[in-house]
Parts: structure tokens; C-alpha cells; sequence
């Protein structure tokens, strides 16, 4: 009974102020209210976790997609180190209507990203990115930004692995990429390859002395058979053919997070830690209720089974499909960590895009797997320019606002 009273109170409050915004800002109280309401009702259901930007003044990750005719504001022709994965539009992709979408929270401006600003502010400085292809889908995507702010500044470029770095050689700005997919280490034993889920040794070295550092972890939890990237799990000084994958990454992560604690001084190097990025291997999750009749249910199953043809965003602020299970792990250890990382919340807002994966449009992809989207369709990865850049903005707008 108390319970079913503060969740009425805490209700009404919240639509009362709400309802006085309607006085300033009635489009804005709108969806906010809306958006209150909704999860109100979803109170007492196992829906996805609340996690909250660390803004208090403005909820940077929820809100919806706007077109935006001033958008992108790069083009991948002039922008050469983005790689085929991800270069939609020279693959081939014939629609461009996905690139014309800006983020719109719900009650605040997301600062436009403006890159000359980026360089001026972080002169002599160095951005690293860690985890797996998503952190370099989303590294690609910050260097693009920001050289189109100064496209004849001299620039130098290291592709390596596990590390590859682009400088902005007027700024002594350094951006790069470390490779590191499940960010504790893996090791080859007796011809095997073995997860240490208690281990951060050698990757952890060039991770030290840098002024922004932005992880990522997460697809690579999920993969089984051949596509999984071990033989050997080690835990305890036990080796495990497989264990629950949540299990896993929750140890994972505490290793990772000790690590920061411990190595990194958070008063020089700002943390990050971006969510899971999410896919869209599965129609149904977000033509729920679509389709009236069963023919028109066959219809869909036959035309469109992931990614493949999706042209615009979902419209709303929320997404129908599944949430990722891995995000209640990630929010539970960032809220342990002595030092917490800033969260950079851009799953659901990611959920919206079913549009703006490469699918087929890939230089990674040969004609007869173009031929067949069923089977070959990227809905993992993200085209550029495209959804990393909103991330980045994101960053952009923690990092300075």
C-alpha cells in the first residue's frame, strides 16, 4: 500500500511540473510529459534501466530524431580514412535521406558540434578509444568532424594493431584507436586462445597519461561457434570452455573498472564509458503492430527479415524491441567504480536509427553477398557520415558544456 502511494505522489508531481512547463514551453512539456507517463507505467515491469546522464539540468539521451537539412556536416568523399565497413555511400547506397536526422533531447539543445572549437580546446591534448570495431567506427567518425573544420591543417596518420592514431600536427592533438574487444586480456596458451576475465596487463600500458579516454565492450560477448574470439574462458584460476555470458562480462567489467581505480588519476584523464550500440538483425522488434492481417504480416516477413531497405528512423522516444541485457551489467559496475565513468548513454537514441547501418552498402561485402541481404546485411556496424557523429557530439557536449 505505501509503495502504490509514492508511486501516485511521485506521478503527480511530476505531471504537475510538467503541466506548469506547458506555460513556457508547451512542445517540449508535451513529449516530456508523454515521456513521464510512460515510464510511470512501466513502474512495476522489468523494463531497462533509468540510467540518467550525469547532467542533472538536461536528459541528454532521451528524446527523438528531427530532420535537419544542415546536416551531415562532412562528406565521405573528403574524408579518406574511413573505412569500406563503413562507407555507405561510396558502395553504393542510394538513398541519403538518413543522413539529414539530429538528435533532439527532450528538454535541452544539444550543442552543434563544431570542430575548429574541438582543436582550440584540446591543443597539445590526446583522445584514445577503446574496445572493439564500434570504438573505431566511432574514432573514423571524430577525425572526419573535426578535419572538416580544417581541411588543409597537416595531419598524420598510424594504422596499426592493437593501436592506430591520426595526429593534427598545428594542434599536437592526438586521436586514436586501441583495439582491445573485450578490454581484459587474451592470451594464447598451448595453441589456445584464453579470455582472462581477471586480467588487464599489457593492453593497459598505452592507456596511462591520456586526457580523454572513451571505452566500449559488448558485441563480442554475444558471439558463439567460430565466430566467438576464444577457446578458454580463465576465471579463478579455472579454464571454461564457455560460462554464462553476463556472468562473464560482469567480471569483465569489475576487472576493467578495479584497473581504472586503481591506474587511472581522474583528475587529469576524463573517463568514459559509451554503452552498448545496438543491432537490427530483426524486423519484428520495431513493426510491432504493423501489420493488421496475415497477409500483411507475410508480406513484411518476405520483404524486409533486418536491416536491409530501412530508410528512416523509428519516430517516437522509444524503441519496441528488446534492450539489451548487458546494460543492467555495465550500470551496476560504473555505480560500484570509486571514480565513476561518465556514461555516455547513446543506446536507445541508437535504437531509433534501424536506418543507419551499412547493410549492404559495404566495401567489406563481394557481389554475391550484396545479392543476398538475408544472409550478408551489416546491421551492427554504422555508416559514415551517419550515427557515430551524434556520439560524438555527445562527447563533445560532456566534454566542454
Amino acid at each position: 500500500m505505501a509503495l502504490s502511494c509514492q508511486y501516485y505522489c511521485c506521478l503527480f508531481v511530476s505531471c504537475l511540473t510538467i503541466l506548469c512547463l506547458l506555460l513556457v514551453q508547451p512542445h517540449v512539456a508535451f513529449s516530456a510529459l508523454l515521456f513521464s507517463l510512460r515510464n510511470h507505467h512501466n513502474h512495476n515491469h522489468h523494463t531497462r534501466p533509468m540510467i540518467q546522464a550525469n547532467q542533472s539540468n538536461c536528459a541528454l539521451f532521451a528524446g527523438t530524431w528531427v530532420r535537419d537539412d544542415t546536416y551531415p556536416i562532412y562528406q565521405s568523399s573528403n574524408c579518406p580514412i574511413i573505412d569500406p565497413e563503413f562507407n555507405c555511400q561510396m558502395y553504393g547506397r542510394p538513398d541519403s535521406d538518413y543522413l539529414k536526422y539530429r538528435w533532439q533531447p527532450l528538454n535541452c539543445e544539444l550543442p552543434r558540434f563544431n570542430g575548429y572549437e574541438f582543436l582550440l580546446k584540446m591543443r597539445g591534448k590526446t583522445v584514445m578509444f577503446v574496445g572493439d570495431s564500434l570504438g573505431r567506427n566511432q574514432w573514423e567518425s571524430l577525425i572526419c568532424m573535426v578535419s572538416a573544420a580544417a581541411p588543409t591543417t597537416p595531419t598524420q596518420i598510424f594504422r596499426g594493431d592493437p593501436l592506430s592514431t591520426f595526429k593534427f600536427l598545428d594542434y599536437s592533438l592526438s586521436i586514436s584507436f586501441y583495439r582491445a574487444p573485450y578490454l581484459v586480456d587474451i592470451e594464447i596458451e598451448h595453441g589456445k586462445r584464453v579470455l582472462k576475465l581477471e586480467k588487464i596487463s599489457g593492453n593497459g600500458n598505452l592507456w596511462r597519461g591520456v586526457d580523454v579516454l572513451s571505452f566500449n565492450t559488448g558485441h563480442w560477448w554475444s558471439h558463439t561457434g567460430s565466430l566467438q574470439g576464444w577457446d578458454y574462458m580463465e576465471s579463478g584460476g579455472k579454464y571454461y570452455q564457455d560460462m554464462d555470458r553476463l556472468v562473464a562480462l560482469d567480471e569483465a567489467l569489475k576487472t576493467w573498472a578495479n584497473w581504472v581505480d586503481t591506474n587511472i588519476d581522474s583528475t587529469r584523464t576524463q573517463i568514459f564509458f559509451q554503452s552498448i550500440s545496438p543491432t537490427h538483425y530483426d524486423t519484428s522488434e520495431w513493426n510491432l503492430g504493423a501489420a493488421t492481417t496475415a497477409a500483411a504480416a507475410a508480406a513484411t516477413t518476405t520483404t524486409a527479415k533486418n536491416c536491409y531497405g530501412e530508410t528512416e528512423p523509428i519516430s517516437g522516444t522509444s524503441y519496441g524491441g528488446t534492450y539489451p541485457e548487458q546494460m543492467r551489467v555495465v550500470d551496476s559496475v560504473l555505480r560500484d567504480m570509486q571514480n565513476p565513468a561518465y556514461l555516455l548513454d547513446i543506446t536507445m537514441l541508437s535504437e531509433l536509427r534501424k536506418d543507419g547501418h551499412p547493410s549492404i552498402y559495404s566495401g567489406d561485402l563481394n557481389p554475391q553477398q550484396r545479392a543476398n541481404p538475408a544472409r550478408s546485411a551489416d546491421c551492427s556496424h554504422w555508416c559514415l557520415p551517419g550515427l557515430p557523429d551524434t556520439w560524438n557530439q555527445l562527447l563533445y557536449t560532456a566534454l566542454f558544456f
